[in-house]
């Protein structure tokens, strides 16, 4: 029986959704896949298959699928602790650095109160501060593509609990310094957590982003969020992480849905971890192919900003992002729009990127002033 076959009397009240949870935006993921022949460039995923030693880890571990994982991810925190110089107790895990995010704001935000973004950015902000009864604030991009600090410190009020900072940016890629964050940090209040968002950080080059350690450690409201599933390769199984004092790393943990990171996703992390050398050779490809790519669409007239993610941003209004989108679908190349702002394209290995290249050079002309 389907819903519409169910016998309801007429004055029949039934359940209703929350009015936040009804009114919020769907997350629009990345379109997938359908065919073999179909570069799938909309996802932010590495194009590499899973790291050897972490497919042996899975593999090793799946005779435990019966069981369930550690909830409290001990043997992964501590290993995360030992990479990056800081105790177990100053790690939170979660499903995806979206998870332990969402574990953020549930853990610091009441109803009412105020957590600060850029946009455009990470398309799950909003909607995870909606779903928590806070008040999202976006603040708009600077005329760069990046995080407008000034005006994202002068929308602080004494609502404002929390401050996502995503370095670099996703969609647009552009990176926040080290100095400008640090300015930033000693002008808003020291009881707002200011979370620095890293998902991208392995694919930005030294140098053009903060020193988050060292910022987490002078300012102990810092929070730094990072994932397994971008250069690490793990999309799939959902593993993130954030680094904060240990007292609201505690919460984090609290608020966590129970055994929400599989033993398989644990299991995973710790080997890639230890896969470290041959993850940064594949980043290292990535970035070759990403300066590739930039040098050739600026010389075909694109004006782009430099990226330091797996992606490239192109600014597109919502003319030119309809005749972009069209000609990738017809060419079998599936990107992510952002409707009236621009497309995203993921940057591949040299066969699909050559693809994307032949499909831009066909429109940059519409493109120069």
């Amino acid at each position: 029986m389907t819903s519409d076959q169910l016998l309801i009397a007429p004055d029949t009240v039934l359940p209703a959704l929350r009015g936040a949870v009804a009114g919020l935006p769907a997350y629009v993921p990345g379109r997938r896949s359908a065919g073999m022949d179909i570069a799938a460039l909309a996802s932010n995923e590495s194009h590499y298959e899973p790291l050897p030693a972490a497919a042996a880890a899975v593999a090793a571990a799946a005779g435990t699928m019966n069981r369930y994982p550690d909830s409290a991810a001990v043997e992964l925190r501590e290993r995360l602790a030992l990479h990056l110089g800081v105790t177990a107790e100053e790690v939170a895990v979660g499903p995806g650095s979206v998870g332990v995010l969402q574990q953020i704001i549930t853990g610091l935000c009441d109803a009412g109160d105020d957590v600060i973004f850029a946009w455009r950015s990470f398309e799950a902000y909003p909607i995870l501060v909606e779903l928590a009864g806070a008040r999202p604030v976006r603040v708009p991009l600077d005329s760069a593509e990046g995080h407008d600090l000034e005006a994202m410190a002068a929308a602080v009020t004494d609502r404002t609990k929390v401050i996502l900072l995503c370095t670099p940016n996703n969609p647009t890629g552009v990176p926040i310094s080290h100095d400008r964050i640090e300015a930033f940090l000693q002008s808003v209040r020291s009881d707002i957590l200011v979370v620095i968002d890293e998902a991208y950080v392995e694919y930005a080059e030294a140098g053009s982003g903060p020193d988050s350690l060292a910022l987490y450690r002078q300012y102990p409201n810092v929070c730094i969020l990072r994932t397994f599933s971008k250069a690490y390769g793990l999309a799939g199984l959902r593993v993130g992480y954030a680094i904060t004092t240990a007292a609201i790393a505690e919460g984090l943990r609290r608020t966590a849905l129970p055994f929400a990171v599989s033993a398989l996703a644990q299991k995973a992390a710790i080997a890639s971890l230890d896969a470290g050398e041959e993850m940064e050779a594949r980043v290292a490809d990535v970035k070759r192919e990403r300066a590739r790519m930039a040098a050739e669409l600026e010389a075909q007239g694109w004006k782009l900003q430099p990226s330091q993610g797996n992606f490239l941003w192109i600014r597109a209004d919502e003319s030119l992002q309809a005749r972009l989108v069209d000609a990738f679908d017809g060419a079998g190349i599936m990107v992510r729009a952002y409707k009236g702002d621009g497309v995203r394209i993921t940057v591949a290995g040299p066969a699909a990127n050559n693809r994307v290249l032949r499909v831009l050079e066909a429109h940059a002309a519409s493109t120069i002033d």
